[in-house]
């Protein structure tokens, strides 16, 4: 979920920046060229002045003869040009020709924004101003102003001005920013880290506690302590919850077990009185067999009630064991009983080690080898096979027999639960199921699949990493 949210804030986070950061960079540019179009102003404003002198009124022709006043305007131009390397010039309003410029070779352009601004200065108002330059652009800056006297505008004042230091000042005021923003963006991330740490923490233990539960450890609680409010009523509520189902859990095994001890006891009565009626009736009766193996079999759908009661309810005893040598010792243990079926019985047991209760795993390749045994007919074998994989240890059963189909292995484990086909074999349903909770005690697991061409592969897994200290949540 982090990986999620987390980005999700990132780009909220970065648009809230650019939102802000790209009014200011155009503010940014914007104010510096308006500082440099309020320079120019006044230095045409300036200039504009000392033009003034230098032409009467006769239609605002030039002087007839040279004039202290022009050479002055000159200098003043030119000491202009050499001081910033800004363009300027003064010309007349009527001819457009120069009264005085700076270099002397350069006059009013004939087209473009120069052109544009001389002629606004020729209607008696100061150009507009330029639009707007960026860093990316090479292009000049032209502001134009007239040159009034008496009212009417007899020249206008042209300055020409390179912007390379005005975009260099921008560029830098930009890095500024963008600097700022990194930083802010930087700062942002670290607090959306520690935001989504702090929200997604009690999410993560109650995912784990969900597990812990969904696999058996049933004593697993969440600690209702940080994050939101709402997420830490989820936690006193699951806590609640998993109370209750454990309440219920524990009343259905009691339930099971006492039922069970209960019905022992007047079952075996019932099976005493079946032996001493068979001695009064002839050997061989078939109602008799057919009742003394009913009996029977319902006192083995007893025990294995029992025993599954007391598997979900015992506490597994865990210690580093020899997978390996306690798989041989299991294969070896019945060995004799599929010779005497005719099946061959083989076992792959390396040395690896892993964290399992010894007795509940020898339970369950009990209940797993015999299972393979039941349903492999003779001349077929039945191979046990232990391998370290990673994190987990595993013994993989396989038999050679009918298999099951695919919608029948969704279903096995389930109590009392027997495929159609295999309803002659004996048995109660409740073994699979029963090593089922002796393996979940202990973290492991069992899972089925059919083997090809046909036959069962069961995979009992143990964990090889040591287990949790036992401690609420």
């Amino acid at each position: 979920m982090r990986t999620r949210l987390l980005p999700l804030l990132i780009v909220l986070m970065a648009a809230v920046l650019l939102a802000l950061g790209v009014p200011l960079a155009v503010s940014v540019a914007a104010a510096e060229q308006q500082r440099v179009v309020v320079d120019r102003i006044d230095d045409t404003a300036r200039f504009a002045a000392l033009a003034q002198f230098v032409t009467d009124r006769r239609g605002g022709s030039r002087l007839t003869s040279s004039d202290e006043r022009t050479e002055t305007l000159g200098k003043e131009l030119q000491t202009y040009y050499d001081l910033y390397g800004i363009r300027a010039g003064v010309f007349y309003r009527e001819s457009d020709e120069v009264m005085a410029n700076a270099p002397v070779n350069w006059y009013v352009p004939k087209e473009g924004e120069g052109r544009d601004a001389f002629e606004e200065a020729r209607l008696g108002r100061r150009s507009h101003d330029p639009e707007q330059v960026w860093p990316w652009q090479r292009d000049r800056l032209v502001v134009a102003s007239p040159v009034i006297r008496d009212g009417d505008v007899v020249a206008v004042v042209v300055t020409d001005s390179p912007t390379d230091q005005m975009r260099t000042r921008i560029l830098r005021g930009w890095l500024v920013i963008a600097a700022g923003e990194t930083a802010a963006m930087l700062l942002a991330v670290g607090a959306a880290l520690r935001l989504t740490g702090w929200v997604l923490r009690p999410v993560r233990v109650l995912d784990a506690t969900t597990h812990d539960i969904a696999t058996g450890r049933l004593k697993s609680r969440v600690a209702a302590a940080g994050g939101p409010p709402e997420l830490q009523r989820l936690a006193h509520s699951f806590n609640e919850m998993a109370d209750h189902v454990e309440d219920v859990l524990e009343q259905q095994r009691a339930f099971v077990a006492d039922a069970s001890h209960q019905l022992r006891n007047p079952l075996a009565a019932l099976l005493l009185r079946i032996e001493l009626l068979a001695l009064e009736l002839p050997e061989g009766n078939e109602e008799i067999a057919s009742v003394r193996a009913e009996g029977k079999r319902l006192a083995r759908v007893l025990d294995d009630l029992l025993d599954l009661a007391l598997a979900e309810h015992a506490e597994a005893d865990l210690m580093l064991t020899d997978i390996g040598d306690l798989t041989a010792e299991r294969v070896a243990s019945w060995t004799p009983l599929a010779d005497d079926k005719g099946v061959r019985l083989v076992g792959t047991c390396p040395p690896t080690t892993a964290w399992a209760d010894p007795v509940a795993l020898s339970s369950a390749l009990d209940a797993v080898i015999d299972n393979a045994l039941k349903f492999t007919p003779p001349g077929e074998s039945v191979e046990v096979e232990v391998a370290a994989d990673g994190e987990t240890s595993t013994v993989v059963v396989t038999d050679h027999g009918p298999g099951l189909a695919d919608d029948e292995l969704a279903r096995v484990g389930d109590r009392f639960w027997r495929s159609g086909r295999h309803q002659n074999i004996k048995g109660s349903g409740l073994g699979l199921s029963i090593s089922r909770a002796l393996l979940a005690a202990g973290g492991g697991t069992i899972a089925y699949a059919r083997h090809e061409p046909h036959g069962l592969r069961v995979t009992v897994t143990v964990p090889r990493s040591a287990p949790p200290p036992a401690a609420t949540v």
